[in-house]
């Protein structure tokens, strides 16, 4: 008896040992970037030099697209283990490349001017370690683009089934202009255990020369999801805001788009007539009180003025998809006074590559 004790007694040791000696490799492996880090424009691949600066004289019409491409997993039949389902890892590497080259392929045929994509891995358990950056600069050869680091997570040994692992992943935007500068902004992040959870944050800053001497400032947006409180999800949204209205302030012109995480026309359950209410933090109503004078949400003008019957932007993903789970706008654009949006919709695309469907605003700049 007292042997079996000592060997029970030691595998327990034993794997308190390597649960604290993985807690501290995962927070020892922890980091964020600095904050108003530089970012390098990369060529076009096709070797054509980019358009120099937007030409106000011709007037012409642009078109943004912003598509989170779900590290390439998220096609109808994947769920995820943090949203109630139990899959982590993209089935294989050809569903990767099935998925990141049908949602690239299917932007494409939409000929924008500018692409914000989100969640772009380029070097990741969960997606094979196929490098999808460098993927989409194939699939849009003559376009600048500017890769912003979102998180280089430590390896995640959760779900033991099929574990997480270890993922660096970030945002990617696609200029058929020139691009100026770039710039990546850290966002606030929890201080407590839950950052490990939400990983690091950003959002990237492009600036395309025009030819009145201002810019159009692209920022590429992916707020908080998982961990993150109402405190963060606020500071996230002053710290954005308040770079933007600088922007305004100086005279150029704005636009930041992509995930914000929120339902962002506010009624997103009653238009999808969703079966759960009570929705989790990430999907509650964006706060567009916060919303500084000047600038205007795509989506909730459009669904003020009667005239939104646009399909969703991202759908529940706590089991596959099949044409019945909650969904919800969480994926459009916030601009400034100086442009006139002339069209703006969702790309609807029934989640077939990613758990988020691209939403587009064709758009002029002012004088």
């Amino acid at each position: 008896m007292n042997k079996a004790l000592k060997v029970i007694l030691g595998v327990v040791l034993a794997v308190v040992l390597v649960v604290a000696l993985y807690v501290g490799y995962v927070m020892v492996s922890y980091y964020r970037l600095d904050d108003n880090l530089t970012l390098e424009a990369d060529a076009p691949l096709g070797g054509t030099p980019p358009a120099a600066q937007i030409n106000l004289a011709e007037n012409p019409q642009l078109k943004v697209v912003t598509a989170n491409l779900g590290f390439g997993a998220y096609n109808q039949d994947f769920d995820f283990f943090m949203d109630g389902g139990s899959g982590s890892v993209a089935a294989s590497p050809q569903v990767v490349e099935d998925d990141i080259n049908g949602e690239g392929e299917a932007i494409k045929a939409l000929s924008p001017t500018f692409v914000l994509f989100q969640e772009v891995d380029v070097r990741g358990t969960r997606s094979h370690f196929i490098d999808q950056y460098e993927m989409l600069r194939k699939l849009f050869p003559y376009d600048v683009s500017v890769f912003a680091q979102n998180y280089d997570s430590p390896f995640l040994m959760w779900p033991l089934y099929a574990p997480h692992g270890a993922n660096k992943a970030g945002l990617a935007t696609f200029s058929q202009y020139k691009v100026d500068s770039a710039l990546r902004r850290s966002l606030p992040i929890s201080d407590s255990f839950s950052k490990f959870l939400d990983l690091d944050r950003c959002y990237s800053i492009c600036r395309i020369p025009v030819s009145n001497g201002k810019q159009l400032v692209l920022i590429n947006v992916h707020l908080s999801a998982y961990g993150a409180d109402e405190s963060i999800m606020a500071a996230q949204r002053r710290m954005l805001f308040a770079d933007m209205e600088a922007e305004l302030a100086a005279g150029n012109y704005v636009i930041a788009g992509g995930d914000f995480n929120h339902d962002m026309i506010g009624v997103s359950g009653e238009v999808y007539h969703n079966k759960v209410q009570a929705v989790e933090s990430w999907a509650k109503p964006f706060d567009f009180d916060s919303v500084p004078f000047g600038f205007t949400v795509a989506a909730k003008a459009k669904y003020d003025a009667g005239q939104f019957d646009d399909a969703a932007t991202c759908r529940d993903a706590g089991r596959p998809y099949d044409g019945t789970n909650d969904r919800w706008v969480m994926d459009t654009f916030i601009y400034s006074s100086n442009i006139e949006c002339l069209d703006y919709s969702t790309v609807d695309l029934d989640f077939a590559y990613s758990d988020h469907n691209p939403a587009q605003m064709t758009f002029q700049l002012g004088e």
